[in-house]
């Protein structure tokens, strides 16, 4: 790219000239990055500013693998390299940590993208980047098609955060998919991964929303609420602790909002701090508990989703 066409790709994109400029968490207009390839220098470094993020997906030092285990763990931030790609990994990173800052425009709840995949995307058995990005492009039986990574990266961001998928070359999406690959560093190709997803759960009786509610209150309420609501931060930037039902919960469309995912995550990684700690039947009491509340709708099927138990996942 010569320098007068980069003059002119930043031209356009200034704030103000194009009215491209994206709102923030509170309403102010933020600079959509530019990457310029024609250097190693990023035209914009918003999205590489260290995220104002507070607990829980502030602890990202903690490993996801135990030894003994034997399960994957991947690089850290402290590895990357200080180039442009090393600034789009950061960026993917701050994106995917604090979704309700870097990527806004694309939200219409209240929700980061590790609130449901913990620790930055690296935590075992919280649907991990390093096990799912390997595995595409991925044929699918809920659409029944070869799905791409990108592909369901918009899916999370029109089906779990009730907003509009960045599109395949804006700055946001390429950022996103640059921190998936880097994270998966040394994961063979179509590897299935101990700690993809999330862990299977098994139950002795149906789910109970009446038992769900009493575990609910006893063991999630002192962070997420006694109504769903979440705990919002202190700031007004985004929350502490994430709803868990409410017009800034997931949305109905959102694999969260099917009984056994939601079981699974329940299970393998709360209450925060007590992992594992709730047996299969609490979990998937809590689960269902959940589903029953008031959600934004799954836009696949707007209104009518009301009366639709779920979408048959693939």
């Amino acid at each position: 790219m010569s320098n007068r066409t980069s003059l002119l790709v930043l031209l356009l994109l200034a704030p103000g000239l194009n009215g491209s400029a994206a709102p923030d968490a509170v309403g102010r207009a933020i600079d959509v990055p530019v990457w310029d390839e024609a250097s190693d220098t990023p035209l914009a470094r918003r999205l590489i500013e260290p995220p104002r993020i507070g607990l829980p997906t502030e602890q990202t030092e903690m490993l996801v693998a135990d030894p003994a285990d034997r399960q994957f763990v991947p690089p850290r931030l402290a590895e990357l390299p200080d180039n442009a790609w090393g600034d789009q990994v950061r960026a993917g990173r701050n994106i995917f940590v604090d979704t309700q800052r870097y990527a806004r425009r694309y939200v219409s709840n209240g929700l980061n993208c590790s609130n449901c995949h913990l620790s930055e995307g690296r935590m075992a058995g919280a649907a991990p980047l390093w096990a799912g990005y390997p595995l595409y492009p991925l044929y699918r039986g809920k659409n029944l098609r070869a799905n791409t990574f990108p592909e369901r990266i918009g899916e999370c961001f029109r089906y779990s955060m009730d907003g509009t998928a960045p599109t395949l070359d804006s700055p946001e999406m390429q950022a996103l998919l640059a921190y998936a690959q880097w994270l998966s560093t040394n994961v063979p190709a179509r590897a299935i991964m101990a700690g993809r997803g999330f862990i299977g759960v098994s139950a002795p009786r149906e789910a109970s929303h009446g038992r769900g509610k009493v575990v609910y209150q006893s063991q999630c309420a002192v962070c997420h609420g006694k109504n769903g609501a979440g705990i919002a931060r202190a700031d007004g930037h985004g929350y502490q602790f994430p709803p868990l039902w409410g017009w800034d919960a997931y949305a109905s469309g959102a694999g969260m909002n099917k009984l056994g995912a939601a079981a699974g995550f329940i299970k393998g990684n709360m209450p925060l701090g007590k992992r594992g700690s709730l047996s299969d039947q609490e979990a998937l009491d809590v689960a269902f508990y959940l589903k029953i509340q008031s959600r934004p709708w799954d836009p696949r099927m707007g209104w009518f989703s009301i009366f639709v138990d779920e979408i048959p996942d693939g």
